[in-house]
């Protein structure tokens, strides 16, 4: 066929006219090339390919020890960030809530 031709005997010429003239080479290898792309571009992705592993004891080892310093400063957050009064630390229900948090010997 002329693709075949063109491909064999006249592959410099017509790609610099391709260039020249913003066209897309429709000689064989270069058809073939661009199947082939578009193949693998519309090959369907696993669930897997977008997870990674990860060991939720590495991010146990990362917490820091529990401190009177740092629960502190965790609570002062809570209440800033969430716009509580200053009274809601004297609130029996979010003692109670504490209370029930202190006694978690293995972590929460």
């Amino acid at each position: 066929t002329l693709r075949r031709h063109m491909q064999s005997r006249h592959k410099t010429t017509y790609l610099k006219w391709c260039k020249a003239n913003n066209f897309d080479s429709m000689l064989p290898d270069d058809a073939k090339a661009r199947r082939t792309e578009a193949h693998e571009a519309l090959k369907q992705t696993r669930v897997g390919d977008h997870f990674t592993t990860v060991d939720p004891a590495d991010d146990y080892k990362k917490l820091e020890p529990f401190s009177q310093d740092l629960f502190r400063d965790a609570a002062i957050q809570w209440l800033i960030e969430t716009d509580q009064p200053i009274s809601a630390f004297d609130h029996p229900t979010f003692q109670n809530m504490i209370s029930v948090a202190a006694r978690a010997t293995k972590g929460v």
